[in-house]
């Protein structure tokens, strides 16, 4: 059964350092025609009844409230769906965050990057520390009850002092959930080309497992559950969207560069606007690529996603090569099996993608 739905929004003010996903620089009548276009996408697909609804992107709250809410009248939601909208604390207002809260949205996940200036203007974000502060507790005033907030760890030249600053001032601002992300070196990407010309070092790989061990024994003291890899919640505050994914559920993703998962195939959108828009405008699906997923892929998604929720595990697969897997990776103690289902272990944790490509 589908019951999620990811939107994206491919607009930015200006490309992060780090960045390597799909988003560009646009005006008011390109967001207006995106918005058409998506909504006639969404209509090209069966009524579904959503229980998630997630606008990521790029910067969606680059979009309007009014915008927003055509979007939102176009699905069937459920009366208890989670509705969620990423947001750059430079790009909305008191305002402009109200609209968005009358248009539907019931959870924001709000980049913050970092509590520091320095590796604000160094990750390419525009906004300040300050400027991430106010707009978060501006979204407390007007009524949002249900936050998440993003982090980085392990820039260059982070220290474990500045991480664990970071994680002082977030826990102090108390959110619902936080995701928190090691930086990869995208190619492509401004990060990767100073990386290549040595203006930037890698951190070392002991350091930044310190990094991650300060977070999760950090969080947990504060009350929050560490329940998947880069994602820690209080009590009931799951992102229940993102966690469709990782028990490997259908749903459908829609707008440019989107990707969806419908009727055993995953599918990628255009890249292109004009393809997208083009294949719209004659009523056709704008996929641009598609992998048929059998039940070996099944079962390699099924452990590779399911692995990352810490607390819930797989059930495992009976068959003899899997049972070989587990056997030999209960042995490193990478694994762990309670209840009946298969967990990571702390030591299987940090090294969860060498783990991973056993299941590949």
């Amino acid at each position: 059964m589908v019951d999620a739905i990811y939107i994206h929004i491919p607009f930015c003010v200006k490309k992060c350092n780090y960045c390597d996903f799909l988003s560009f620089k646009s005006d008011e009548e390109t967001i207006e025609k995106y918005v058409v276009n998506l909504i006639k996408e969404i209509e090209l697909y069966p009524k579904y009844n959503y229980d998630t609804v997630y606008f990521g992107g790029g910067t969606p709250s680059l979009l309007k409230g009014e915008q927003i809410k055509r979007i939102l009248n176009t699905l069937s939601i459920n009366a208890n769906a989670e509705v969620t909208l990423e947001l750059n604390p430079k790009t909305a207002s008191g305002e402009e965050i109200r609209e968005f809260k009358n248009a539907g949205i019931n959870r924001l996940s709000i980049g913050i990057q970092s509590f520091n200036d320095k590796f604000l203007k160094k990750l390419g974000r525009i906004h300040n520390i300050q400027e991430g502060i106010s707009v978060y507790k501006e979204t407390r005033k007007i009524g949002f009850n249900s936050i998440s907030l993003d982090l980085m760890f392990s820039l260059p030249e982070e220290s474990i002092e500045d991480v664990k600053m970071d994680m002082k001032k977030l826990i102090e601002l108390n959110p619902e959930h936080f995701s928190i992300y090691s930086l990869i070196w995208e190619p492509g990407t401004n990060f990767y080309e100073k990386l290549k010309k040595g203006e930037y070092k890698e951190t070392e790989n002991d350091l930044e497992a310190d990094m991650y061990e300060y977070i999760i024994d950090y969080a947990k003291k504060n009350s929050y559950t560490h329940y998947e890899i880069s994602n820690f919640c209080k009590k009931g505050y799951e992102a229940r969207h993102n966690t469709k994914y990782w028990r490997n559920k259908e749903y459908l993703g829609v707008g440019l560069g989107a990707s969806g998962y419908l009727d055993n195939i995953r599918y990628k959108n255009q890249m292109k606007f004009s393809s997208y828009c083009d294949s719209i405008l004659i009523g056709k699906k704008p996929i641009l690529e598609n992998e048929i997923v059998d039940e070996v892929s099944l079962e390699e998604y099924r452990h590779i996603l399911g692995l990352r929720l810490l607390e819930e595990g797989i059930v495992p697969n009976t068959e003899e090569n899997y049972v070989k897997i587990y056997k030999e990776l209960e042995n490193k103690n990478f694994l762990i099996k309670k209840d009946g289902r298969y967990i990571l272990t702390k030591k299987g944790l940090f090294l969860a993608n060498d783990v991973f490509e056993k299941f590949i």
